[in-house]
């Protein structure tokens, strides 16, 4: 049977668009249902038809701190919704081993500082403290070492500047777009398919149609846009948008409609990974509030600790290690613990759609662009794309201008990360492996080179970094280029002539905060074991 959307009967305007058809499910298809959902309500039909025997990858389980507007939009509170996903907070990327073995470093989720209009990593440059810029540039270095949580029990938030708002049903939502500038102080960790369970609830609550069938075939009309798509038990569903959440397969937008796939490998040449999901017990262990990512001979490994389990993964290129050397290497960082644990092989897409809107078709997720998990963009990937599917959402066939200016804006986020990426490779001191040697000389987007010239001579800053919104503001970039050590910067000339006493102090009030902060702040074990207590 056809299944015809009836909001858009009621609205009785066929031009417009209406009928929203999500292929898929998994973390892409339901928040991208309920996204909507919150921001149209009931004047848009949506459905979701996924295949009960596709599961969800389950490596994007950490996620940028931008996460919490997505949360907001929809008008959960933390209470809400992380005890149903076992989730924790991730106050930063933890980088083990990228310079020299014993090595760490943090990429935190705090704004960096400045002085006299020199940011801090500029005056550490030119009197380091310690050897710790990490440590003596943010307050969050100290927490992390100590495994704090970011609130108090009685969920009050650490002090970093962001102001928390009240919100209730007539409060204005809040979006990326709208607060680029502000750094919320953390991120979260989540198990995927819990999360989409839970936001399958969400939806569903809310009138979304749900369909478990398996898609068999896509219909295109004579002007090459979308007609339907013929599900197996439930006949044909029609649409007025389709959006692709079916993963690396791009059933829709690369298969149906041939929109060509751009590669990313030529510079990320990551494109495998094996995922082991080992038991933890909360009571007996100390849950790290950061995702670490630890060098490898071949790759690297990801350590993400949530609620009942520690998620874990080894990210390689299969042109230097096989699948079973990467699986055997896996275990042993994990030891005796991933003894009887599955392990979940997994070929990674990297790079992206040349476009991810043609016609009346949007992918979003995996089907759309994938950059390898080391800055845990791919969860960012899919907030950002739905914000701009609302951004962009079109009254009918003739809104090219506004496919071209989503199709725009998505690009330029993942060629933004992929330059970002890129760098944690070339800079990293490490060179004891031919993968690690290889990253020196392997080929990098032009313009970072050029931005890789320009940040020998200074650190990088607003003006120096890829130009469009990608998600990583120039404080991130200092935070690699120091860290992973292969290229230093120089710190300005102006500074030799400078007074440095007010920078001296700034540094010595960083100190002391984050002292205070580890005596009073909670463990991330006791935080959550006291939200989980009164959820």
């Amino acid at each position: 049977m056809t299944v015809n959307g009836a909001a858009g009967n009621k609205a009785g305007d066929p031009g417009k668009t209406k009928r929203v058809v999500i292929v898929g499910g998994g973390t892409a298809g339901w928040m991208t249902a309920s996204y909507l959902m919150a921001a149209f309500g009931e004047r848009i039909d949506v459905t979701v038809v996924e295949s009960a025997q596709i599961s969800t990858i389950g490596v994007g389980e950490a996620t940028f701190s931008d996460i919490r507007h997505f949360f907001e939009y929809l008008r959960l509170a933390e209470s809400d919704w992380m005890p149903a996903c076992n989730a924790t907070y991730k106050l930063a990327v933890r980088f083990e081993n990228w310079r020299e073995p014993g090595h760490y470093f943090y990429h935190p989720f705090e704004k960096m500082g400045s002085v006299d209009g020199f940011p801090l990593s500029d005056w550490w440059l030119r009197n380091p403290t310690t050897s710790r810029f990490d440590k003596d540039c943010f307050v969050m270095a100290s927490v992390i070492d100590a495994q704090r949580s970011p609130r108090y029990l009685d969920g009050t938030l650490l002090d970093q500047g962001f102001v928390e708002r009240e919100h209730d049903e007539t409060t204005p939502r809040s979006t990326i777009a709208e607060y680029q500038g502000a750094q919320i102080p953390y991120a979260y960790h989540f198990e995927a398919h819990l999360l989409a369970k839970f936001l399958t609830g969400y939806a569903t609550q809310r009138g979304v149609r749900h369909i478990l069938d398996n898609v068999v075939d896509v219909a295109l009309d004579e002007h090459g846009w979308i007609s339907h798509v013929r599900t197996a038990e439930h006949g044909d569903l029609e649409g007025d948008l389709f959006v692709d959440c079916t993963g690396f397969r791009g059933l829709l937008l690369n298969k149906a409609l041939g929109e060509p796939f751009v590669s990313y490998q030529d510079t990320l040449p990551n494109n495998s990974a094996v995922a082991l999901q080992v038991p933890l017990d909360m009571d007996r262990e100390p849950l790290r509030p950061c995702t670490t990512a630890t060098a490898q001979n071949a790759g690297w490994i990801w350590t993400i600790p949530l609620i009942s389990r520690i998620g874990t993964g080894y990210v390689y290129s299969s042109d230097y290690i096989t699948p079973d050397e990467a699986e055997r290497t896996l275990r042993e960082f994990v030891g005796p613990a991933a003894a009887d644990v599955p392990a979940n092989h997994i070929r990674m897409r990297i790079g992206r759609s040349r476009r991810s809107w043609v016609n009346n078709c949007v992918a979003v997720g995996l089907a759309s662009g994938f950059v390898e998990p080391l800055e845990s963009t791919g969860i960012f990937f899919i907030h950002h794309a739905i914000e701009q599917i609302v951004k962009y959402f079109p009254s009918g066939r003739g809104d090219d201008v506004q496919r071209e200016l989503y199709n725009r804006s998505v690009a330029n986020v993942m060629d933004g990360v992929r330059e970002f990426l890129c760098l944690h490779y070339v800079g990293a001191k490490r060179s004891d492996t031919q993968y690690w040697k290889d990253t020196k000389t392997r080929t990098i987007p032009d313009a970072l080179a050029e931005r890789i010239e320009i940040w020998k001579h200074k650190v990088p800053d607003s003006e120096t970094i890829f130009p469009h919104y990608h998600g990583l503001p120039p404080y991130s970039y200092n935070c690699v280029l120091l860290g992973t050590g292969a290229i230093t910067p120089r710190y300005s000339p102006a500074l030799d002539m400078a007074d440095e006493r007010a920078a001296l102090a700034e540094f010595q009030r960083i100190r002391v905060k984050a002292e205070k902060l580890v005596q009073e702040l909670p463990t991330q074990n006791e935080y959550f074991a006291h939200m989980r207590a009164n959820a």
